[in-house]
């Protein structure tokens, strides 16, 4: 049993705390948030058992958990140099490369670069659900440069929550993660203004059906944490992108030229991928 801090009650910093109390993994779980207005949400939701100051969330917690955009991220880690040899910190942010990069070399060993691969469009502590994390992925990544005390305790932690870890190189993961996450995001932005700027409202109210609505869920996502997310996963991004516009390409030539049978078999490709999800 130990105490948790988390800083970030949103959706992912939310779900961690109730799913934390769900399989009664703290002794007490503190939360940190810099908003009065979002501290008394927390509190009226009873998400955590006290929010405390950054000062005094430091002194209390074992672990921290960094559930907050991922620019804030490199915002807080100076904030995390004073901490104890046996405080382990743990950040949720979608990339990697730029945060493992830039953590303070005195924490270096205390601060374990993770992911959990799961989330929705919704954000806020309103958001927070107690199963969010089960039964999902999370890649924890340089773990070389770890302390073995630090990774046995979030070992054990998200074990117990039952999710399964995986183990991976940061800059693999920010590739991994570009075409797993970060370019279906932004596809899904690109087609809800791509249909914005052509079909008036009521059309959309009207005849948008499961196709279009699971297309463009995503595109109800946080634009300002997805800002972060694109600007520092840049380049991977690029790079899909040039390749998405390969097979944009295709399928319009396709069109163009009235090559149907080559369109179904270009499609039958496109299907095979659900034979390994």
């Amino acid at each position: 049993m130990v105490n948790i801090g988390i800083i970030g009650l949103g959706l992912m910093g939310g779900s961690i705390a109730k799913a934390l109390k769900k399989y009664d993994i703290a002794e007490k779980i503190y939360g940190f948030t810099k908003s009065k207005t979002t501290a008394k949400e927390i509190k009226k939701l009873n998400l955590v058992d006290e929010v405390l100051s950054l000062e005094d969330l430091k002194k209390k917690s074992d672990l921290i958990i960094l559930a907050i955009p991922v620019d804030s991220i490199l915002d807080m880690m100076n904030n995390l140099k004073d901490i104890s040899s046996t405080t382990s910190i743990i950040d949720f942010g979608s990339t990697k490369s730029i945060i493992v990069e830039n953590i303070p070399q005195s924490i270096r060993k205390n601060f374990i670069a993770a992911h959990p691969m799961t989330g929705n469009e919704k954000f806020g502590p309103k958001a927070a659900m107690s199963d969010l994390y089960e039964g999902t992925t999370i890649v924890f990544c340089d773990l070389e440069d770890n302390d073995e005390y630090h990774i046995k305790k979030v070992y054990k932690i998200f074990q117990k929550i039952g999710m399964r870890i995986i183990r991976m190189n940061s800059k693999e993961h920010d590739i991994h993660a570009c075409y797993m996450s970060h370019l279906p995001h932004l596809i899904s932005f690109s087609l809800a203004n791509t249909v914005m700027s052509h079909e008036d409202p009521k059309s959309i109210i009207a005849l948008a059906a499961g196709g279009f609505k699971d297309m463009s869920r995503v595109a109800k996502s946080s634009p300002d944490m997805w800002t972060d997310i694109f600007r520092q996963n840049k380049n991977n991004l690029l790079s899909s992108l040039n390749l998405f516009e390969e097979h944009v390409q295709k399928i319009k030539l396709m069109l163009e030229n009235d090559e149907y049978e080559k369109m179904n078999i270009w499609m039958e490709k496109a299907n095979s991928l659900h034979k390994i999800l």
